[in-house]
């Protein structure tokens, strides 16, 4: 099934909807809050076999992967932030100066108003539903603008939010992206746009928005590496990257995207990395249930390219009408090849030997800020020259993609690979105005702050300050 075209003028009333809705201020409640929070996750629930359904027939995703990666986070998202919603909610006490006293300082989260969150294909119900979960959670009503490229999960995603939550809180239009979002983006000034993509789609968002000051949360991408140190557990450092690759294909943006190894390691390295590919998806990965597909012919004709762009250690396998590409290795890769100079976002890895540390910097300076790193190393000198020298969103010490689950962790970029942080609380915080208030009082009203100004009066003041 697919999703219905929504003709721009319809998705332009959406918006008027909301934005009515928020203006009854029916969004700012606690008890309304955890309602809609409430509804949503037994919507996700009821319709949980529907959602695995659609993601396997949009990119024949594995149901484990679909279950851990989309609905499981999604579902673990929600409870977080029942869990911590009133507390989240409460104005907090800052310190107040000695120059205003006696008074009170205080931080009060509010609502932003309507929001736009604009998700890709390859988490096609986690990055639509974790930035929702915050913009419900800190009070906001949301238009919600799934990729027409995952078109069966983004049906199945428009029943649930139809069911679960009021058209004029949270609603789902459908179209062509590169059609439907400007038109509203000029028609219509929302109060925070939240976009994961990539960085060229990202640029246009933000040209969009600069347009009428909107404020911007930019979730992107970029060439994230694995550095695996001289100092290792080689094969379970082989284990975890070779997981993090192949995992929905290689379509990840956290994902492992080349890998960096000690020469020293190299032969070893590259044989453990293809014993764990045969013991992951057998000696034919194309008829395995746990491996993906492309997600449609334009990333299969792309990523199939990067296949020549090296020596082929292992895999090169692939099959167009099937959409397949095997879990594959390159070696002997040109630097200035294109696989190494774009994100590949497909199950294509290029391993490039090192010596000295100082090559492992140079090579990541050439695609600076990744949005993840993952390093390897049993030395605790090694990982932190790694992880202080490479500007990265976040990361991993002997493991990859990690970084994601913990909901008191930050998530986002740096530079060219985004800006903004959400997850848990941060979600909560990037979709709220934090307002500052200044309790005064009236007990006592220092002459000092009123003209006419003298000479004591300029000196209490600079001791006071």
């Amino acid at each position: 099934m697919e999703a219905t075209a929504v003709l721009p003028d319809n998705a332009l009333k959406a918006t008027h909807v909301l934005r009515a809705h928020f203006d009854t201020g029916a969004t700012r409640s606690f008890q309304a809050r955890r309602a809609a929070l409430k509804a949503l996750k037994v919507g996700i629930i009821k319709h949980e076999e529907e959602l695995l359904a659609a993601m396997n027939n949009d990119m024949r995703k594995p149901r484990f992967e679909a279950y851990m990666s989309d609905i499981g986070l999604v579902l673990a998202e929600i409870d977080h932030a029942l869990k911590h919603l009133r507390q989240w909610m409460k104005p907090r006490a800052v310190p107040s100066p000695l120059a205003i006293q006696l008074a009170e300082s205080e931080l009060h989260p509010e609502p932003l108003g309507v929001v736009l969150i604009i998700a890709p294909w390859n988490y096609p119900v986690l990055l639509l539903l974790s930035p929702l979960i915050g913009a419900i959670a800190a009070g906001n009503c949301a238009l919600l603008k799934p990729s027409e490229d995952a078109p069966a999960t983004a049906v199945v995603v428009d029943r649930i939010i139809q069911e679960a939550l009021p058209s004029g809180l949270a609603t789902v239009i459908h179209g062509k992206g590169s059609e439907v979002v400007p038109h509203l983006m000029k028609s219509f000034r929302f109060d925070h746009v939240f976009f994961t993509g990539s960085p060229k789609v990202g640029r246009e968002v933000m040209l969009l928005a600069a347009d009428r000051l909107t404020p911007v949360t930019l979730e992107l991408g970029g060439k994230c590496p694995a550095i695996v140190d001289r100092k290792v557990d080689v094969k379970s450092a082989a284990r975890r990257i070779a997981w993090s690759k192949y995992f929905n294909a290689g379509q990840t943006c956290i994902a492992t995207d080349h890998v960096l190894v000690h020469s020293s390691l190299m032969e070893p390295f590259l044989e453990a990395f293809a014993e764990h590919v045969r013991r992951f998806y057998g000696a034919d990965p194309q008829h395995s249930p746990d491996y993906a597909r492309m997600i449609n012919g334009r990333r299969f004709d792309v990523v199939k390219d990067y296949l020549a762009q090296g020596q082929l250690f292992l895999g090169g396998g692939h099959d167009a009408a099937d959409r397949y590409i095997a879990p594959s290795v390159l070696t002997n890769v040109q630097l200035d090849s294109p696989v190494m100079r774009e994100e590949i976002f497909g199950p294509v890895l290029p391993v490039i030997q090192w010596t000295e540390r100082e090559e492992v910097i140079a090579i990541t300076k050439r695609n600076p800020n990744p949005l993840a790193a993952y390093i390897f190393s049993s030395d605790g000198k090694a990982q932190r020259y790694f992880r202080d020298n490479i500007p990265f969103g976040g990361g991993c010490i002997n493991h990859c993609m990690l970084q994601f689950g913990p909901a008191e962790l930050p998530f986002g970029g740096v530079g060219g690979s985004g800006m903004g942080r959400y997850h848990g609380y941060f979600t909560f915080e990037l979709f709220s105005n934090r307002k500052g208030m200044v309790h005064a009082s009236t007990l006592i009203d220092p002459a000092l702050q009123y003209p006419p100004y003298t000479k004591l009066k300029e000196k209490v003041l600079r001791r006071a300050l």
